[in-house]
């Protein structure tokens, strides 16, 4: 049960600093009505009870290519080659929300949203996935939850924009965004400078540079989404800002949980889409 907190003192969501429970206004930093009617202590400890965003995103993500694999288990006994290997068919991705030109055309927006967390192949979500850990986790501890699930959607919306300009018909993963995540870090590192800043640089602009020419070595990659969700994911991390810059504010939190609110009604509208 939430909650409600009336009296004494709690911590302002955007500021971090101690307010009365029945503020009108936060004394430092002017957020309106801080404590949210007094249940904005219980829903910050409701929301801080999860495990991380990042292991939030996995999570959906391994979820997906499961209930991908069952709706036809047929389809991972038919020969794909090693990165085809435990792959869910064609017809269970794209009741899951996989997108591309095919879907565009016939109005389902949405998967621009819902193909991000789809994969192909027991190795495309097992590399996917370890390459989000790794990046996800720096990107949070730089950026902050509300702005790196900002960068991670918004360059995955972008990377499969491009690929559908491009005249990709169909096309899955969570590539898009890792790629963002690698631009954010990139961003990062260029705008900080100093020696930890340009450590950052370097190294994760060897592991972009390592990847993008893995895409480019291997078939059937979707490499406009490569590109577009890198560009993305610099240019959000530059709209957004860094901790560095700002802690995370009210408007940060509002559009990261709309981002949110977007991303489950999408997977409603694939619902119905169907």
């Amino acid at each position: 049960m939430i909650e409600r907190k009336k009296t004494g003192s709690m911590v302002c969501p955007s500021c971090g600093k101690l307010i009365s429970a029945n503020s009108k206004e936060c004394y430092n930093c002017g957020r309106k009505n801080p404590g949210l009617w007094g249940y904005g202590p219980s829903i910050n400890k409701l929301l801080n009870s999860f495990n991380g965003l990042i292991s939030t995103i996995v999570t959906v993500n391994i979820i997906l290519y499961i209930i991908a694999i069952l709706i036809d288990p047929g389809a991972i006994l038919q020969t794909h080659g090693l990165f085809g290997l435990l792959a869910p068919s064609g017809q269970a991705l794209d009741r899951l929300g996989m997108t591309g030109q095919y879907a565009i055309a016939h109005g389902r927006w949405w998967t621009l949203i819902t193909a991000i967390y789809l994969h192909s192949g027991i190795l495309h979500i097992l590399f996917n996935m370890l390459w989000l850990r790794q990046l996800g986790a720096m990107v949070e501890d730089l950026f902050g939850t509300y702005r790196t699930f900002i960068i991670f959607t918004l360059s995955g919306v972008v990377g499969f924009v491009a690929s559908f300009m491009f005249g990709i018909a169909f096309t899955i993963g969570a590539s898009g965004s890792i790629f963002g995540l690698l631009g954010a870090l990139v961003y990062y590192g260029r705008k900080r400078g100093g020696t930890f800043g340009s450590a950052i640089y370097r190294q994760v602009g060897m592991w972009a540079i390592i990847m993008f020419m893995f895409g480019f070595m291997m078939s059937a990659v979707n490499n406009y989404a490569h590109a577009g969700g890198f560009i993305g994911g610099y240019l959000t991390a530059m709209w957004v800002g860094f901790h560095e810059q700002g802690l995370e504010n009210q408007h940060h939190r509002q559009f990261g949980i709309l981002l949110a609110v977007l991303t489950a009604i999408s997977f409603i509208l694939v619902i119905f889409a169907h």
